[in-house]
């Protein structure tokens, strides 16, 4: 599994770096985003170090990539989120991916898409 030393969500993944976990499994973890959008804000990455989506194939990612989508309702659920959430990847510079490692924001509550 790829790491990048650099990379504050490898950091993350490591325990150099505090988090307050929501999931975790060998492939997979999430965490409350720190700069929340919504009352529920959660990130899923893979714990190994992939930059976006643009690194990515069906035949080596295809499984992991469901298992993070399948993962945000789960979270959400257990967050107590009712009334819907929003599910958003952002992918290279144009598409506003702030941090170059793979991750799945799950927002959700009350008008979690009001800041865009």
């Amino acid at each position: 599994m790829s790491h990048d030393p650099n990379c504050i969500f490898c950091k993350i993944v490591a325990g150099q770096i505090p988090s307050r976990k929501a999931y975790e499994d060998e492939e997979l973890l999430a965490f409350h985003d720190i700069a929340p959008w919504a009352p529920q804000h959660v990130l899923v990455i893979p714990k190994e170090h992939i930059e976006s989506l643009y690194d990515t194939t069906p035949e080596k990612h295809q499984a992991m990539l469901g298992r993070m989508l399948a993962l945000a309702p789960v979270l959400m659920k257990q967050l107590g989120v009712t009334g819907g959430f929003r599910v958003m990847v952002n992918n290279g510079p144009d598409g506003r991916q702030e941090v170059p490692h793979l991750h799945l924001h799950a927002m959700g509550g009350p008008r979690p898409w009001a800041k865009g």
